[in-house]
């Protein structure tokens, strides 16, 4: 290798050809992964039952690199939003939603979206880059070291909500999630991460067929085509009848239980017809719905549904259908970290 490389950002399989080249046993590869991932060593000096001449041609080769957290902001709820800078330049947001039961990492995939969706603030950055998987990790990673020295608490859950689609940057997607579940690596079980989707019809199909059980959350908010094209454009190109067909083929692969994400606008998606709509479209497969609420975004023409709007919405879909449906209240809200919120904007001083 002529030139240094981010050794968090290299493959298992390279880091182990370049071991054997040097002459290491198979078993040293684990170990390093296990520094690397496990241990999330920031040095070479740091890995102490690594032979010192292994340490010495690992820092010939490559380099150590982790992300600058440039603000954290807290909600008065208890929810914190994190600035990431990487190595490139580029910015991200990631949050931490603390409850009871749970303490979750909501992560991104990419530094913007191109799904274009008319309720999400990060459809409206310019620049749309795709995440490196170890910038996706090492998110994970700070969250966790924020939670247990300031909350005293241990981060249970992942979820692939933050800012962009991550179908769109499968490979790296998947190679985090590999990462983050190995044993040498974050050691998180896939039923502790979600993976929060509009619905790429063949990449869904892909998830199936590469055995990826994660909890899947379909971002729908309309069951018919000329609606949904209204709130999520991408549905011209993948429309309900190809998502419903994808998500039936990762159900029967899986067995896992689909979510639906479902916001409600007043007098776009919140009528009784609506709900009869959404109905029919769960009863492919178990389905549990969660009604989120719709969050405040600059220059959307959009709004939120009455109270008693969402009331009947709910009360049909639990009384006529008999599915599980939870409502959702906004976390973060006052400092822009709910839902369809991010836009990495960093507070001026």
């Amino acid at each position: 290798m002529d030139q240094k490389q981010n050794i968090r950002r290299v493959s298992q399989e390279t880091l182990s050809e370049f071991l054997t080249r040097h002459g290491e046993k198979p078993f040293r590869a684990k170990q390093l992964m296990q520094w690397i991932w496990q241990k999330n060593a920031g040095s070479f000096e740091a890995m102490s039952n690594l032979p010192a001449g292994m340490r010495k041609h690992l820092s010939q080769a490559f380099y150590f690199y982790r992300p600058e957290i440039l603000q954290v902001k807290q909600s008065s709820d208890g929810t914190r939003k994190f600035l990431f800078r990487f190595e490139s330049g580029d910015t991200a947001e990631a949050v931490l939603i603390p409850s009871r039961e749970r303490l979750t990492a909501c992560i991104s995939v990419q530094t913007g979206c191109a799904m274009g969706c008319a309720f999400c603030a990060t459809a409206a950055i310019p620049r749309c880059r795709n995440l490196f998987p170890d910038e996706m990790i090492d998110q994970v990673v700070e969250i966790r070291r924020y939670a247990e020295e300031n909350l005293q608490a241990t981060l249970s859950n992942i979820v692939y909500m933050g800012m962009g689609e991550p179908l769109n940057n499968y490979d790296n997607v998947v190679q985090s999630l590999r990462i983050l579940t190995r044993e040498e690596g974050g050691g998180i079980s896939y039923k502790r991460i979600t993976l929060s989707t509009v619905g790429v019809p063949g990449m869904i199909e892909k998830l199936a067929q590469d055995n990826l059980k994660v909890n899947l959350a379909i971002s729908l908010h309309a069951a018919n085509n000329e609606k949904r094209s209204q709130i999520i454009p991408a549905n011209r190109k993948y429309p309900v009848n190809k998502l419903r067909e994808a998500i039936t083929e990762y159900y029967n692969k899986t067995g896992s239980r689909i979510t639906i994400e479902y916001i409600l606008f007043k007098g776009v998606n919140d009528s009784l017809q609506d709900a009869s709509e959404l109905a029919s479209f769960c009863r492919h497969f178990p389905v549990k719905v969660n009604i989120i609420e719709f969050n405040p975004v600059k220059n959307s023409r959009l709004e939120p549904s009455e109270p008693h709007q969402v009331g009947q919405f709910v009360e049909f879909l639990r009384e006529k259908i008999n599915i599980i449906v939870n409502v959702r209240k906004s976390r973060g809200r006052d400092i822009e970290a709910a839902c369809g919120q991010l836009a990495h904007k960093q507070s001026r001083k």
